[in-house]
């Protein structure tokens, strides 16, 4: 019977000598998924879990090295998997492969974080919707600018991007946003963007535009509930700091 992370289950790939994976790098494997499977994550490094995601890309191949230099060259494991395709195809030894899966594993730990967040009463899973917030935005390189729309009972009904901008700057519309509430029947947002500087300060122009969208919405009956800007490790709530 073949085994669970049997390396024949893999995609095929150029054969090394005699067709077959060396069997130190089958060892160093078999030792690597034991470990993962009887400790979990916790019981292992970034560089080899992100071996064991390269090892489904680059079945007969030694990655160490790569998963090495990947983190080298973004930072850490979340960097790496929500790395831009065009940076991460810039890495010597990134393959369309590697990025497709990268990119595969990013969605769909966002949407195991939306799943938890949205149709859900927001004050109840605030954890899990800063959660999200973190997942989705927290690594990314240029600024991205969010709006969740809530009903009546705070539940979580619509997640939608407003835009995408630089590293420091991203456009933002109060009335697309006030037009957008009226659409989906929204009684309050809550603002979300992030800071690729990992600072979430806010700047004098993230202050303006807030003012500005609260006062777009406070003429429809809409209540602007908060502004979330996700930093690296951290967020800062215009609302907990006395901004709304």
């Amino acid at each position: 019977m073949r085994s669970l992370f049997d390396d024949s289950d893999e995609a095929p790939a150029a054969p090394v000598p005699q067709g077959r994976l060396p069997s130190y790098i089958k060892d160093h494997r078999a030792r690597l998924r034991d470990r993962f499977m009887s400790g979990g994550a916790a019981a292992m490094p970034d560089y080899e879990l992100l071996e064991l995601i390269l090892f489904r890309s680059i079945p007969r191949k030694d990655v160490k090295p790569l998963a090495r230099l990947l983190l080298n060259q973004f930072g850490d494991l979340n960097r790496v998997i929500s790395a831009p395709p065009e940076r991460l195809a810039r890495v010597s030894g990134v393959a369309t492969a590697v990025i497709c899966d990268l990119k595969i594993l990013e969605a769909a730990a966002q949407r195991m974080a939306r799943s938890r967040v949205m149709q859900r009463q927001v004050i109840a899973s605030w954890d899990a919707l800063l959660d999200y917030c973190h997942t989705a935005m927290a690594h990314r390189e240029t600024e991205q600018f969010r709006v969740l729309y809530l009903d009546r009972k705070n539940v979580l009904v619509a997640d939608e991007e407003q835009g995408r901008g630089t590293v420091d700057h991203v456009p933002v519309y109060p009335r697309e946003v006030a037009k957008r509430a009226l659409e989906l029947n929204a009684s309050a947002l809550i603002l979300v963007h992030n800071h690729p500087s990992g600072d979430p300060t806010p700047s004098q122009a993230d202050i303006s535009m807030t003012r500005k969208v609260d006062a777009a919405l406070e003429a429809l009956g809409i209540v602007l509930h908060d502004h979330l800007i996700i930093g690296a490790s951290d967020e800062l709530s215009f609302r907990s700091e006395g901004l709304l």
